[in-house]
C-alpha cells in the first residue's frame, strides 16, 4: 500500500533588501519552484504573498517531512544573485521560515 509522506508547512521568503537589489528574482523563484514541483510532486506552493509588515515576499510551501530545505535552497542559490539564507524558527501560530537575504558584508 502506498502512503503519502508526512507534509509540513514551511515558508520561504525574500527579504525586502534582497528584492530592492534584485527585483527580477521574484519571477525567477516562481519559475524555480514550479520546476521543482515537476521534479518533486510532493512539494507544493500553497500560497504566495507579499508581507506588508516586513516587505518580504513569501511562499508558503507544503514540504515532505523527509525533504531537506537546505538542499532546495542551495540549488536555488545557483540560479539567483549572491545571497545568504537563514532559518527563523517557528513562533506561536507561525511556520519555520527560510529567509533569503543579501550576503553579509565582512
Amino acid at each position: 500500500m502506498h502512503t503519502e509522506p508526512d507534509i509540513i508547512l514551511t515558508e520561504m521568503a525574500l527579504s525586502q533588501r534582497y528584492i530592492e537589489d534584485h527585483p527580477w528574482v521574484i519571477t525567477a523563484v516562481n519559475g524555480f519552484l514550479s520546476a521543482y514541483f515537476m521534479e518533486q510532486p510532493c512539494f507544493r506552493v500553497q500560497r504566495h504573498f507579499d508581507e506588508v509588515e516586513s516587505g518580504a515576499h513569501v511562499w508558503l510551501c507544503e514540504v515532505p517531512a523527509t525533504m531537506k530545505m537546505a538542499t532546495l535552497l542551495r540549488r536555488l542559490q545557483a540560479d539567483i544573485p549572491s545571497c545568504r539564507y537563514s532559518l527563523v524558527p517557528p513562533g506561536q501560530n507561525t511556520y519555520p521560515r527560510y529567509v533569503i537575504d543579501v550576503p553579509s558584508s565582512n
